[in-house]
C-alpha cells in the first residue's frame, strides 16, 4: 500500500475506533499506527481525538530514532519530547502521540503491520479491578480465541511513555520466547490493550471482539462466576484447521 493508502485506512480505522456509541475511547484517548516499511510509521498526533481525526492529526515518525532513544540512559521528560520533536519526518508536523515508543515496539519487534490502542469502558471495568488481567488469561467462548489469539500479554501500570514502552517490550519478548509467535492483544493493566495486527480490519476486529469478551466476563462474574473453557479444548480451538479458515474469512470482513 502507498502511504497515502495507509493514512486514509488510519483514518478510517481511527474512526471506527472512536465511535462515541462503541465506547472505545472518547476525547484525546487512544491511538493508532501504521509501518510504512520503509523505516518510518504514521501513528497519532499527541491530542488528536480518534472519532475526529483527519490527516493533519497524523505525524510520519522515523523509526530508527525512536529506537535510539529506547537505549539511551537519558529518559528524562524533557529528552523524550526533544526526540519525539526530533523523529519527525516532516519537522511541522504535529508532535506525535507520547505512546510513540510503544508503537515503535510493536510495528518493530511484535512483527504487526497496524496498531491499535483504546480505552475500552468494558475492559477497563476489569483490568482496573483487583483481578487485573487473570480473567483473560482463560477464555470463555471460542471466537475469543479465533479472533483475539489462544494467550494474551499483559503489562502492570506504568506511567505512559518510554517507561511504558520499555515495560511492554519486557512483556512482549517474554511472551514471544514463550509462544514462539507475538500476541495479537497486549493488555496494559489500569489503563487499556494494545492489538497488534497485519490489516487495519485485523485490528478492529480485534478491538470489537475483546470489547465483547469484557461484557460476557462481567456477566458471567455477575451470574455467579465465569465458567471458564477447558485449557486442552482452547488448544484445540486455537489449532483446528477450520478454525484457522474462518480466522482467515473474518479477517476479510467489511
Amino acid at each position: 500500500m502507498k502511504p497515502k493508502e495507509i493514512l486514509a485506512g488510519l483514518i478510517q480505522l481511527s474512526h471506527d475506533l472512536g465511535r462515541e456509541d462503541r465506547e472505545l475511547a472518547i476525547l484525546g484517548e487512544g491511538n493508532v499506527s501504521a509501518d510504512l516499511d520503509d523505516g518510518t510509521f504514521y501513528v497519532k498526533a499527541s491530542g488528536s481525538q480518534l472519532g475526529t481525526i483527519d490527516a493533519s492529526g497524523f505525524t510520519r515518525v522515523r523509526m530508527e530514532a525512536i529506537f535510539d532513544a529506547l537505549e539511551a540512559p537519558d529518559k528524562s521528560d524533557e529528552r523524550v519530547r526533544k526526540v519525539l520533536e526530533d523523529s519527525r519526518v516532516d519537522k511541522k508536523a504535529s508532535l506525535p502521540s507520547v505512546e510513540t515508543f510503544l508503537h515503535a515496539i510493536c510495528l518493530r519487534e511484535g512483527g504487526a503491520k497496524w496498531i491499535g490502542h483504546t480505552h475500552p469502558a468494558s475492559v477497563l471495568k476489569i483490568i482496573s479491578s483487583k483481578l487485573g488481567a487473570e480473567p483473560f488469561r482463560r477464555h470463555i467462548f471460542p471466537d475469543a480465541i479465533v479472533v483475539c489469539g489462544r494467550h494474551m500479554a499483559a503489562v502492570p501500570y506504568v506511567d505512559p511513555g518510554i517507561h511504558l514502552a520499555l515495560a511492554l517490550r519486557a512483556s512482549l519478548r517474554q511472551f514471544m520466547n514463550e509462544h514462539k509467535a507475538a500476541p495479537k492483544v497486549i493488555m496494559m493493566v489500569n489503563h487499556g490493550p494494545v492489538i497488534l495486527g497485519q490489516t487495519q480490519r485485523d485490528v478492529l476486529n480485534t478491538m470489537l471482539m475483546l470489547d465483547k469478551w469484557a461484557k460476557v466476563l462481567i456477566g458471567t462474574y455477575a451470574a455467579g462466576g465465569p465458567q471458564f473453557l477447558d485449557e486442552k479444548l482452547s488448544d484445540r480451538i486455537e489449532n483446528r484447521p477450520d478454525e484457522h479458515y474462518r480466522r482467515r474469512a473474518i479477517g476479510k470482513l467489511k
